[in-house]
């Protein structure tokens, strides 16, 4: 400022000369003496960083920011345009301590000066540690960090994803803890882990993992560790960021946090599936000790072989008792061949006396006929007999006899002269024919109905 105010300071004339017209000096007017200023602002600070904090921060409606960057004796006023508020990795708002990198520009319709930011980050780690607060409790109320949308961790993956920097210690650590513990193989995805543009390739290789096919000429990861050793809040601060943190819950692929140190907690571990306080420890997690699973194994396999030893003396303790009651076999065999022996002959002899039995059958059924033959004639008897009874009441005979049989109209038998005078049409049968007939009504009680025959 003092090379501006150097360039517009005006010499004052002498003050014995009063109303004195100073000599050599410019005359403005004031739409030239704002665009000097302009002109001398733009260029002496076209490019500055300024460090305060964010005071009376408004969002208009066409997405543009502005607000004002204040410390403990001075304010500036500032504006963030929509694609440079688009691009921020936070929301400006009041409170958070920035360093805003932009240019100083001037407003001549209000005499004013403004710092238009193109580009703000958070300073100060109270600052982030606000910031993280309020993406915990947004991610939470998302329902990112539910513990039923947590998968399980494979017991002994084949294949082990690594996202984190090719050259620093965490690799060689997480190497050299699953080598130790069970050897298995490890793909590593190298990334930066902080800085700029750290969070956006962290995602991207969490993405990578997962889009992996399970036939591919690269082995898919079973599981995936994302690790990076300590550091301040601002050199974890990727693990934080909303690309990081959806690229996670996304993974169909189970993913095991190791970022910092134990004291350490970023969002990253609240949404993956298993946070480990260390790099190493997550290896831990990832394999188990294959000396213990041998150990193991031999313990298993030594109880198994007892349980079946035991198992296989007491059949043979039982089979043994068991065989002191069993008779000799040979004895056992002559006893039954002794019964078989003797069924067969009584057998033979069954049959002989039941051949005996049929040929005296036959023997007197030779001998006797003549009965057989007055059997049939006294049945053939007493069958006509009974057909000769059977005639005598049939009702053809009865009619023969002169008598008639008189139904109604509907084939009902009329056994009453009452019932005859209730039907209107008669059917009277006679032995040689039947007639049919209507009644005439009566003609005294005594006489009873009369017909017209």
């Amino acid at each position: 400022m003092e090379d501006l105010l150097s360039s517009l300071r005006l010499n004052v004339a002498p003050e014995t000369v009063p109303n004195a017209k100073p000599e050599g000096i410019k005359e403005y007017t004031v739409s030239e003496i704002s665009a000097e200023i302009k002109k001398c602002v733009e260029t002496r600070f076209a490019h500055v960083r300024i460090k305060g904090e964010i005071f009376g921060c408004k969002r208009a409606d066409s997405g543009h920011y502005y607000l004002s960057l204040k410390d403990e004796n001075a304010i500036i006023a500032a504006v963030c345009w929509r694609g440079i508020a688009l691009s921020l990795k936070f929301k400006p708002e009041d409170g958070l301590e920035v360093i805003a990198t932009g240019k100083i520009t001037t407003f001549a319709g209000k005499s004013s000066y403004q710092l238009v930011i193109e580009e703000m980050e958070i300073s100060g780690t109270g600052a982030l540690l606000k910031l993280l607060e309020e993406r915990k409790k947004q991610f939470a109320a998302e329902g990112l960090f539910d513990t039923a949308h947590k998968k399980p961790i494979p017991f002994l993956p084949q294949t082990i994803g690594v996202v984190t920097s090719a050259s620093g210690a965490v690799i060689r650590d997480i190497i050299h803890r699953v080598r130790d513990r069970f050897p298995s193989h490890i793909l590593l995805w190298p990334t930066p882990v902080q800085g700029e543009g750290a969070a956006e390739k962290i995602a991207a290789a969490i993405n990578g993992f997962n889009a992996l096919p399970q036939d591919g000429n690269i082995t898919r990861p079973d599981v995936i560790i994302v690790a990076r050793g300590g550091g301040s809040l601002e050199d974890l601060w990727p693990f934080n960021e909303e690309i990081v943190i959806r690229a996670v819950y996304n993974s169909e692929i189970p993913i095991i946090s190791a970022v910092g140190h134990e004291t350490d907690t970023m969002l990253i571990d609240y949404v993956s599936d298993k946070r480990a306080p260390t790099p190493t420890g997550a290896a831990e997690f990832a394999v188990p000790v294959k000396a213990e699973l041998e150990a193991g194994l031999a313990t298993t396999q030594a109880r198994l072989i007892n349980a079946i030893n035991r198992y296989l003396t007491n059949i043979k303790t039982l089979l043994e008792g068991l065989s002191r009651g069993i008779p000799n076999l040979s004895q056992i065999l002559n006893e039954n061949q002794q019964k078989l022996d003797d069924r067969t002959e009584r057998l033979n002899l069954a049959f002989k006396n039941l051949l005996a039995q049929k040929n005296n059958m036959v023997e007197r059924n030779t001998l006797r006929p003549y009965y057989i033959q007055t059997i049939l004639e006294r049945n053939q008897e007493a069958l006509q007999n009974l057909y000769t009874r059977l005639e005598g009441v049939s009702v053809d005979s009865v009619l023969k006899r002169g008598f008639a049989w008189i139904r109604s109209s509907k084939g009902k038998t009329l056994y009453t002269a009452e019932e005859a005078s209730h039907a209107i049409n008669l059917e009277i049968r006679f032995a040689d024919g039947t007639i049919k007939t209507k009644t005439m009504g009566k003609k005294d009680d005594k006489q009873g109905d009369l017909f017209d025959i």
